[in-house]
Formats: structure tokens, C-alpha cells, sequence
């Protein structure tokens, strides 16, 4: 396919524009690019440059955490736990962002580094994401009250057929981290994927349609809820979203109805307040739990100690 979700999916641009524009923390809201960051321990993916991309990737910080943006080439970044107390377990960590920018600090690489503290080896998936205007002016101006009516939000069908490139990046990081799962201390039949807004778009095609991706559990972090049809071997799934979420958060939760009427486990946080974005941020709403919840829920299934 040509580019990637541009059209089915303009709605998540809200997810970005939220994402940015919210003062999640007391941090400045203003966007100032940034030199690309090394990424010393980033593996290409093999999937290829983003077809048609013409702008560059680029990088900006914002809330004192560090977005990129126009991401034409897929890496995956391993966190790896001391091997003394590594589990075996593995998740595919998948920021969010609108597909048009990758959260990489407070959904990526902190998340990361939670997981690897528990035990868990972690791989942060850069995805190739929707072009954008080069320009940041012009980026922000896209993303602002003006930029426009928004379209009618697909159905979780429609958002997976237009999701590719995607899909083919969270699959080529699945099959990355089973090859080398020797050295990783990975256990190949334990590997995870949560993804955040975008990112939990992403989970839910992997595991919908990604093939021999198969996660062996999954999370939602502040993704679409709306039913969908789930197969009878679905995962485990967990799902966080915060009641006053202005994408989510009033559309019913049909996702979960649909996992428990397939009989499949699943749990469900829905805090108070949170708002869209809130990933790893410390904030005074009691959604900064959601990780403390996701660990004891991966605990729960047995995936903080050693296979038996």
C-alpha cells in the first residue's frame, strides 16, 4: 500500500493533538525540535522506507518529554533486565501518538524501563508513522482548532485494513525478538505487546490480523474500547482508560463486553479522572497507578517469575 492510514484514519491526529496540546504535567507545552537523539541500541526492522515519504524524520520536546515524528524507517530498542532476574517474559512496547508523532519517552523508553525493572525484557517499537508537514509551524497548525472538521471514526475493521506498514513493523518485531531470544533471555511463547492511543490501535490489528505476530497478552492504554469481533484464542487483555478521556472515554466499552462474551480474560481500569496521554507522567489523578495495576495483572499471570 502507499501511505499509511492517511485517510481512514485522520481521526487519530485528535489523539496527537490532545496528546500535545493537554498540560499534562508542569512542563512547557511549547515545541521546540531537537537534534534526532542516539538511539545507540535501535535495530532496524528490515521493513523498508515508508513509501512516497518526502520530509525527514524529526524530533521535538514538549512537556519535558521527546516526541519524533515522520518516522520512515521501523527500529525496535531492547530494555533487558539484569539476566539474574529476567522472567523470560517479553513485551513489545508500542508508543502512541495520532500516527503522526511517537511519544518516545513517556510511552516508549520509561515504560521500558519499568518493565525491565520487574524482570521483563521490553523492545520499544518505532513505527513508521503518516507524513507530516516538515516544517513544525506548519505541523502545529494542522493539529490546532482550525485545522478543520474531523471525519467520522472508523470502525476497528476499517482502522486494521489501513494500518500496513504498521502491522508489517510490529510483525518484523515479534519475529526480531524470537530469533534472537537466546540471547535476550526471552522466552518465545511469552511475549507481550501494550500499546498507548495509536499504539493500542496498533495491539489490538496485531493481534486481530498480525499474522504470526501472536502476542501471548496484550494491553490498551487509553486505545479505542469499542466492540469487535474476538477470536476464541485471544489473549489475555488489559485494558486502562480514564472516564474523562475526551477520545475514549464516552463511546461505551464494548471491548470489553466483546472479550468477556468470547470467554477470554480480560481486566478492566477505568479511573476517574486522567484524562488522554497520561502514560508515564507523575501526575495527582490516581490513573498514574495504570503501570502498579499492569505489573501486579502480569504477575497474576505468571509473567514476573520464570515459566515453571
Amino acid at each position: 500500500m502507499g501511505r499509511p492510514v492517511r485517510s481512514c484514519l485522520a481521526t487519530c491526529s485528535i489523539a496527537a493533538a490532545v496528546a500535545l496540546a493537554a498540560p499534562l504535567q508542569a512542563q512547557s507545552d511549547k515545541m521546540a525540535g531537537i537534534p534526532i537523539p542516539a538511539q545507540p541500541s535501535a535495530i532496524e526492522l528490515g521493513t523498508g522506507t515508508l513509501p512516497n515519504a518526502k520530509a525527514p524524520e524529526a524530533w521535538h520536546s514538549q512537556y519535558g518529554s521527546v516526541f519524533a515524528r515522520n518516522v520512515t524507517v521501523a527500529t525496535l530498542t531492547p530494555f533487558l533486565p539484569d539476566p539474574s532476574k529476567a522472567t523470560g517474559a517479553a513485551v513489545i512496547v508500542a508508543p502512541g501518538g495520532g500516527f503522526q508523532t511517537l511519544s518516545m519517552e513517556n510511552e516508549g523508553w520509561d515504560v521500558a524501563r519499568a518493565l525491565a525493572a520487574k524482570g521483563v525484557a521490553a523492545f520499544v517499537l518505532k513505527y513508521r508513522l503518516n507524513q507530516t508537514p516538515e516544517d513544525m509551524a506548519a505541523f502545529q497548525r494542522g493539529l490546532g482548532p482550525g485545522a478543520g472538521p474531523r471525519p467520522p471514526r472508523p470502525s476497528p475493521e476499517a482502522m486494521m485494513a489501513n494500518l500496513a506498514p504498521q502491522i508489517a513493523d510490529a510483525r518484523a518485531a515479534f519475529a526480531l525478538v524470537r530469533k534472537r531470544a537466546g540471547e535476550w533471555h526471552v522466552d518465545r511463547d511469552r511475549i507481550g505487546m501494550v500499546g498507548f492511543s495509536a499504539g493500542a490501535m496498533l495491539t489490538m490489528a496485531t493481534t486481530m490480523v498480525g499474522q504470526d505476530a501472536k502476542p501471548a497478552f496484550i494491553g490498551d492504554i487509553y486505545g479505542p474500547v469499542t466492540p469487535m469481533t474476538v477470536p476464541a484464542d485471544a489473549p489475555p487483555l488489559f485494558v486502562a482508560l480514564a472516564a474523562d478521556d475526551p477520545l475514549f472515554g464516552n463511546a461505551g466499552f464494548g471491548l470489553i463486553d466483546s472479550w468477556r462474551a468470547a470467554k477470554r480474560p480480560v481486566e478492566f481500569h477505568l479511573f476517574e479522572q486522567g484524562g488522554h496521554g497520561f502514560g508515564m507522567y507523575k501526575k495527582t489523578t490516581t490513573s498514574t497507578g495504570w503501570f502498579d495495576a499492569f505489573a501486579r495483572w502480569l504477575d497474576m499471570h505468571g509473567y514476573l517469575k520464570p515459566a515453571a
